[in-house]
């Protein structure tokens, strides 16, 4: 039986038939875990998934992005993630079998490691690619770091500057010969630290999460005009590195400010697009629709939407792009970037 999140009832106040329910798509962002209450949707396993991918867009695969569930509870501390892997590959073994729907459900596997153990990540990163049964295509270390205590760093604590640290950096260098792509998740004012890391490794396949985390809560809050005008200038200067790719989503977070969870009803997938259309529009004429992918960031952000209205306001937000960009952005940029 399908759990039902915390905001069920609200969600069901905007519901939406898909859009145009034929266009292949691969969602390259999401989470799968379990009794984690800090969430809208404290579990979202096979089933959960299963019944957003399933109610009516053409989602044809999609990529796990770590979020720290299932560690190992016992052994080496720096070998606990693969925990993680093993648990995901298992979920998409199930996918496999075509019980759940044709979409193939964490066809791509990113995990986590802790760079910070310079050379000595290397045998963590083998253990991942030999957990993740021919799945596992790169890691996520979160970075996202804020001095104001009123918002919330990333769980693993990363401190400040956590990309230009040579011991991270140690452990970077053990991505590139493996293959392995990086996820760069951290707030709009670290952009530049990612510029930096694409600089120093042009080998290594960079992702940047939800647009960079433009902020908006906190000291960010009432400040949206300036808070864009800092973030399209950091956004253009990485967008001059090649090895960076873009994740268009996951910006109906609390933290981004727009308040939606807030409001008596969720937004429409028209309402959506509008509000954050200048994020969308920016980044894809930086960096291309060779370089941009969109993605659900769910159930994050479930807080804001259903699944089938986040994926209306992306094909709302394209109606105008030729047909060959928008099969980039929906389906193509991510199948290459993770080697589905």
């Amino acid at each position: 039986m399908t759990a039902r999140p915390k905001n069920h009832d609200w969600l069901q106040q905007t519901v939406e038939t898909a859009i145009e329910p034929d266009l292949p798509i691969c969602d390259p962002h999401h989470h799968l875990w379990d009794q984690n209450t800090a969430r809208t949707a404290s579990r979202y396993l096979i089933d959960e998934i299963a019944a957003d991918v399933n109610a009516g867009h053409n989602i044809v695969s999609t990529v796990f992005i770590e979020c720290g569930a299932m560690f190992k509870k016992d052994g080496p501390e720096a070998l606990r993630p693969v925990g993680e892997t093993e648990f995901v590959n298992g979920i998409a073994a199930m996918s496999a079998s075509g019980l759940y729907g044709k979409t193939r459900i964490a066809a791509g596997i990113i995990g986590t490691a802790n760079l910070r153990l310079g050379d000595a990540a290397g045998a963590v990163l083998d253990a991942q690619i030999a957990a993740g049964g021919g799945r596992f295509r790169g890691i996520r270390l979160g970075a996202a770091w804020d001095p104001n205590p009123v918002v919330p760093s990333h769980r693993t604590n990363p401190g400040q500057g956590l990309l230009l640290r040579d011991d991270f950096r140690a452990g970077f260098k053990q991505l590139a010969p493996r293959k392995l792509t990086f996820e760069a998740w951290l707030y709009h004012h670290q952009i530049p630290d990612v510029t930096s890391l694409a600089r120093a490794f042009p080998d290594t396949t960079i992702i940047l999460n939800h647009f960079g985390g433009p902020l908006g809560i906190g000291p960010y809050a009432g400040r949206a005009k300036d808070i864009y005008a800092e973030w399209k200038k950091s956004l253009a200067e990485v967008a001059t590195c090649p090895n960076v790719v873009a994740k268009l989503g996951g910006i109906n977070m609390e933290i981004n400010g727009f308040g939606w969870h807030e409001r008596s009803r969720p937004p429409g997938s028209q309402e959506l697009c509008d509000a954050t259309r200048p994020y969308y529009e920016y980044t894809i004429e930086k960096f291309g629709a060779d370089r941009c992918m969109f993605e659900s960031n769910f159930p994050v952000d479930m807080v804001t939407c259903s699944y089938t209205v986040l994926w209306n306001s992306f094909k709302r937000l394209t109606q105008g792009y030729s047909a060959s960009d928008r099969s980039k952005l929906f389906h193509d940029t991510a199948a290459r970037v993770y080697r589905l």
